[in-house]
């Protein structure tokens, strides 16, 4: 017997990872089209199976019993096949929204709530707000009197619940509002977890509203849909753990600094270390315009090389579990360090101007300029790393510095 989880697209789905850590028991992945729904629902060799986008409430049609919960919300996330061969379905998602809600001490009772969207994954939270005593719930979809376009009339939102799509890998750096509009919001819940920092949570951290992504959720949910599969109990503790794990696995090291301050050099160490890919931005632009920076800037100027910059390093960031070089400039845009801070942890290697390597660094050309150029990006590079670490002539002491900070990160 088998477990799984169905859906449309699931190339990047954590489930089997975290099923893995929760259970002895085989759990796989299942693309359907929806024309394949009705042999899928058969097959007597599933013991059970998660659902997710599209398929919720084709999984409800589909099933002969349904729990309570199920059956408030109208969707579907977890199928049991009974011994007579008819099917359970139950919706742990609702679980799990609790859970994350637990987790960041956030409570409902008489708070306005803003959900955006009204799809399966907002049905639950409504039904989850409601349950918890919330004055007012508003649903805001692209139809209706509460559209987008009408976000004004609920300034006084209390807390706001992404359960949308938007933002989520590929169409990173996208957000579904502006958090400025609403000046009383006490917390963000963006359902997504991939991106671990969608657009959205950048700039609630920016604003400092409390937020959270959607990964303990996530986790929460196959947990009690664990329990459901085997009929055992799970101790809560290990969705810490679960989360943990993911997050090491799946943050990104982004180091960024001066030119010539080694980033390239400490980042192969790194992943060789680490066992990780490394990703290089002054690299990636080289092999997609067949040309070296210094050409590149000699035809074409520094504009230009922006800008395919800022290509690398959207590309870069979407990455997860990956060692990210950056060219020394590169963190002078915003839209760049919102594309490398939205999977991963950022590292500054700080090192005497006087010992950076220059060769071949068309803004290096003598020590003024370096310092000018210091005295420009000194505070960015501060305010944006998560920590600073000294540049030590060995590389390899360099290195066991980064892990240790990013272990303790």
């Amino acid at each position: 017997m088998q477990y799984g989880l169905l859906g449309r697209k699931l190339s990047h789905s954590l489930s089997p990872q975290i099923h893995t850590l929760l259970g002895a028991y085989p759990y796989a992945l299942f693309e359907r089209e929806e024309s394949a729904l009705a042999a899928f629902f058969s097959d007597e060799q599933l013991a059970g199976f998660n659902v997710t986008i599209p398929y919720k409430t084709h999984a409800y049609a589909a099933c002969d019993a349904r729990s309570e919960t199920a059956t408030r919300i109208g969707a579907v996330n977890t199928v049991i096949r009974r011994p007579d061969g008819t099917l359970f379905g139950d919706n742990t998602d609702y679980f799990g929204f609790c859970h994350m809600a637990d987790h960041c001490g956030v409570t409902f009772q008489g708070k306005k709530v803003l959900i955006l969207g009204s799809g399966g994954a907002s049905r639950m939270v409504q039904v989850v707000c409601k349950d918890r005593g919330a004055r007012e719930i508003i649903v805001v979809s692209r139809n209706g009197k509460n559209d987008y376009d009408h976000l004004h009339l609920h300034r006084d939102a209390d807390i706001l619940v992404n359960a949308t799509p938007v933002g989520m890998y590929p169409n990173n750096l996208e957000a579904p509002v502006d958090l400025q509009l609403f000046p009383n919001l006490c917390a963000v819940f963006d359902l997504i977890y991939n991106p671990m920092r969608t657009a959205l949570l950048q700039q609630a951290e920016a604003l400092k509203i409390p937020c959270i992504n959607g990964l303990r959720m996530l986790v929460a949910q196959a947990l009690r849909s664990a329990e459901l599969f085997t009929g055992h109990p799970i101790a809560l503790t290990k969705i810490d753990e679960i989360c943990q794990t993911i997050e090491a696995t799946q943050r990104n090291v982004i180091l960024i600094g001066m030119p010539g301050c080694g980033k390239s050099t400490v980042a192969k160490t790194l992943a060789e270390k680490l066992h990780r890919r490394v990703f290089d931005t002054d690299a990636m632009v080289e092999e997609v315009d067949g040309r070296t920076i210094p050409q590149i800037f000699e035809a074409q100027g520094e504009p230009f090389f922006r800008t395919l910059e800022t290509a690398a390093c959207e590309e870069a960031g979407k990455q997860q579990g990956v060692i990210i070089a950056t060219g020394g400039g590169a963190v002078l845009s915003e839209r760049n360090r919102a594309a490398l801070k939205q999977n991963g942890v950022v590292i500054y290697l700080q090192k005497e101007l006087t010992t950076l390597a220059t060769d071949g660094r068309p803004l290096s050309k003598d020590i003024e300029a370096l310092q000018s150029i210091y005295r420009t990006r000194k505070a960015i590079y501060e305010t944006y790393a998560d920590d600073i670490i000294p540049v030590d002539p060995d590389v390899s002491v360099t290195t066991e510095r980064v892990i240790s900070c990013i272990c303790s990160l």
